[in-house]
């Protein structure tokens, strides 16, 4: 009789089938994991930073480079053009107010103050000789004067004489009225004279005034030149040190170039070059710190220059709070941390090599078991020298790696191993 065999569930066949589906599953399943998930990348704890973000004082300051300059500096430009024939002094020359640095000849201005001082002799003699005519002039009209004085006092006494005599009928009437005639004559002629020397001393003032005037104008131009010539001789113009002297024996100068400086001694300034991009954030008055021999110093802005350089800076000037350091120098470079704010509360992450890759967006955020760090993302705010302000993403407590990421790509996680 024949048997009905039983047909098996579990077939090697269908085993051998199930196998290859659920290996390539897992095989998809495993690919879909390390390409489409979280991306980890192992480091080594002693090759990177970790730092603990805090809470604590924060003050918003920005590392600057000043130089030391002189509280006031004079220059020294050639107020007449000339060749340069002699130094008296050298560069770092401490100098006296008026003594002289270098001399310059210039022939051309020596001929115009020749000229003029002829102007002036010319002057003075043109003026001497019409002083000494207008004194001719007025002695021969004051001769005129006492001429026809004398005439008048005459006929008047005759006048006089025949008019008593013609009234008493003692003469007759033809030679009182020549007596009268040659009075009356006289009177005019007396009058005219007199004005005619009243006039001649009017005119001679004012002759003798526009004389003055010419010979004055004539000598203040010649002082003028006298003065332009004695500009030849460069003379410090205050008490202090001489620098940047640049002339040379036989060099041509030309009128308006700079020649040198004094420095005045009393005091120093701290010139400062500042980013363009703080530019709304600089104001007088703001301080600033650096360190000289192991000593700190403050400073105080007290003037902003808000045009902006080529190198896209612009400067301020800083004076010191006290005493400047003993032994700084002029053209010194100092290392100044500028306050930009006064001191607040944040929340603070160290800087670190981390932003160049970031830019301050996202930061690796080590675990609480401190085996691995994760993409958190962040948001900073201000910068310090040492710290960015963190503004939300992270709390205080929380530790964060700083050092560089440029090995990590784009890694989602970090495998910390010892």
């Amino acid at each position: 009789m024949d048997r009905v065999i039983e047909k098996k569930k579990w077939s090697t066949k269908r085993l051998l089938t199930i196998g290859g589906i659920t290996a390539l599953v897992l095989l998809i399943a495993a690919s879909f994991y390390f390409t489409s998930g979280k991306s980890k990348l192992n480091v080594e704890l002693d090759r990177i930073t970790i730092s603990e973000v805090k809470k604590g004082p924060y003050k918003d300051n920005i590392p600057v480079n000043g130089v030391v300059l002189p509280l006031t500096s004079i220059y020294l430009d050639a107020t007449e053009g000339g060749r340069v024939e002699e130094k008296y002094v050298e560069d770092g020359t401490i100098m006296k107010a008026g003594q002289p640095i270098l001399r310059l000849s210039n022939t051309n201005l020596l001929m115009t103050m020749m000229s003029q001082q002829n102007t002036v002799y010319n002057t003075l003699t043109q003026m001497q000789i019409s002083r000494t005519n207008a004194m001719q002039n007025t002695v021969s009209k004051q001769t005129q004067m006492a001429d026809v004085e004398s005439l008048f006092k005459e006929a008047e006494r005759v006048y006089n004489l025949d008019k008593k005599l013609y009234a008493q009928k003692a003469i007759g009437l033809q030679e009182y009225q020549s007596a009268e005639n040659n009075y009356n004559y006289l009177l005019n002629k007396k009058k005219l004279t007199e004005q005619i020397l009243e006039q001649d001393s009017v005119s001679r003032a004012q002759q003798e005034k526009q004389d003055k005037q010419s010979y004055q104008s004539s000598q203040e131009a010649l002082d003028i030149m006298k003065k332009k010539v004695d500009d030849l001789i460069v003379r410090a113009p205050v008490d202090g040190q001489l620098t940047a002297l640049d002339a040379e024996i036989g060099e041509n100068k030309t009128q308006g170039q700079r020649l040198g400086q004094v420095d005045v001694l009393s005091g120093f300034k701290v010139r400062v070059n500042v980013d363009e991009h703080y530019l709304s954030r600089v104001f007088i008055g703001q301080t600033g710190e650096f360190t000289f021999a192991e000593k700190t110093y403050k400073l105080k802005i007290k003037k902003v220059f808000t045009a902006v350089n080529t190198g896209g800076t612009f400067q301020v000037d800083m004076e010191f709070i006290g005493a400047p350091p003993q032994g700084i120098r002029r053209g010194q470079t100092l290392q100044i941390v500028l306050s930009l704010s006064d001191e607040t509360t944040a929340i603070l992450v160290p800087k670190g090599g981390f932003y160049q890759q970031t830019g301050g967006n996202w930061i690796f955020k080590v675990s609480e078991d401190g085996k691995r760090a994760y993409r958190v993302d962040i948001q900073l705010g201000r910068q310090s020298i040492d710290y960015f302000e963190v503004l939300q993403g992270l709390n205080p407590g929380d530790k964060v790696i700083t050092s560089s990421y440029e090995n990590y790509g784009n890694m989602q996680e970090l495998v910390l191993q010892k």
